[in-house]
């Protein structure tokens, strides 16, 4: 096949993220022709020079367009559109592809793939990394009712429009069915993690971070992503603060954000808050296994519930149990695999609680952690995972 990706969010291993379709992509080169259409925005955030921008084999058609996570609304918008101008351009002078593959966030990423998709008379499929325009309505950045109503409307448009819809959740799963969209039009494909990554820090690698922070003889509470308005820092503050007499806890966060400025200011006040800069791939996976337990946090809001957050996935892998925050589907699932803990969103108090408690029972979180590993490996290993996606790309085509 020959497979046409829009991802305006395109970044490697080199990078502070997730790096779901570098993995999928690398895999993929190997039987077919992949072509990528993307942003050149994520090159100014690599920390290091360790991998190729893009796997052996993909044929890259770049963007220039500038991005970052502390771009206003406005900002945010022109970068969108102008992406969104730019990866029509390109996927048109495209060599004709089989199938157009298009990763959402923003929507407009799926917008261009459909009509491109009608011009070339191609398939195209639908991957929903995040529920859009339903989350960043909730957060506020979208006002008006009629534009609220256009953007629903041209959701629901581009799920009927698409030949297949990947989701990364399953609650996003019965969102999108939930529209009248048939479930047989719906693939559940975990976000899922690079366990082979996580297989090959050494415990030296941990005792050496350990020695580096000195955090010898401490339980690290590990947050490791984005400090974001939907993280739930402001809760996160609250406990680290309410945990600072007890000198056995101590908290990493490694990361950046819109909350990074009330975090360094925490971090002068507290002796148990480590702040690290953001860290490439290969090195988070060192920081969860050095870790007792993981935070995923979001704020109470419905829509954050169907999240797939790729810090789930990491810890996980790593052996480390994880804390979450949403009762969605993170919930059920490390309830029903025993493999973390749930405590509500925007609670501090019962959150510091909940990690005093789980820290006490050394025992259970060794169980936990490995329940987790095995589940790891059975549900979210990135080499099997793809070749679910393989399979949905050559049925549209066939």
């Amino acid at each position: 096949m020959h497979i046409a990706v829009l991802n305006q969010h395109h970044h490697n291993p080199d990078c502070p993220a997730t790096c779901r379709h570098y993995s999928f992509l690398s895999e993929l080169a190997k039987r077919h022709r992949v072509s990528l259409v993307a942003s050149d925005a994520w090159r100014r955030m690599r920390i290091s020079e360790d991998f190729p921008w893009v796997p052996a084999g993909v044929e890259l058609q770049e963007c220039k367009v500038p991005y970052a996570n502390k771009m206003g609304i406005t900002r945010r918008l022109k970068a969108f559109a102008g992406f969104a101008a730019s990866a029509f351009r390109q996927a048109m002078r495209l060599q004709k592809p089989d199938v157009i593959w298009a990763v959402s966030t923003p929507l407009t990423t799926p917008w261009v793939a459909a009509r491109v998709a009608r011009l070339r008379r191609v398939p195209w499929v639908f991957e929903v990394q995040d529920l859009w325009p339903s989350f960043p309505i909730a957060m506020g950045a979208v006002r008006g009712s009629w534009l609220k109503r256009r953007l629903y409307k041209m959701e629901k448009q581009l799920y009927h429009s698409a030949s297949h819809i990947i989701t990364l959740s399953p609650d996003m799963t019965e969102y999108v069915a939930s529209l009248g969209i048939s479930r047989d039009k719906i693939t559940t494909n975990y976000n899922g993690t690079d366990l082979q990554l996580a297989e090959a820090v050494q415990p030296q690698d941990i005792e050496a971070v350990r020695r580096k922070y000195h955090l010898q003889g401490k339980q690290v509470v590990l947050y490791a992503g984005t400090y974001g308005r939907a993280n739930d820092i402001l809760t996160l503050l609250q406990v680290v603060e309410k945990l600072a007499d007890n000198p056995a806890i101590h908290f990493v966060f490694a990361g950046s954000g819109y909350y990074e400025p009330q975090l360094q200011q925490l971090a002068l006040r507290v002796p148990n808050l480590l702040l690290l800069p953001p860290q490439p791939r290969t090195d988070i996976f060192t920081l969860f296994k050095l870790a007792a337990l993981s935070v995923v946090s979001f704020n109470n809001l419905p829509v954050l519930a169907a999240n797939s957050p790729a810090k789930l996935y990491d810890s996980l892998a790593c052996g480390t149990p994880v804390l979450v925050t949403n009762a969605g589907w993170t919930k059920a699932f490390v309830e029903q695999h025993g493999c973390g803990w749930y405590t509500p969103a925007e609670q501090p108090e019962a959150m510091a609680q909940a990690i005093r408690d789980v820290l006490a029972q050394p025992g259970a979180l060794q169980a936990a952690g490995t329940r987790g590993a095995a589940v790891s490996k059975s549900l979210f290993d990135r080499q099997q995972l793809v070749l679910q996606v393989e399979e949905v790309l050559a049925r549209v085509v066939r």
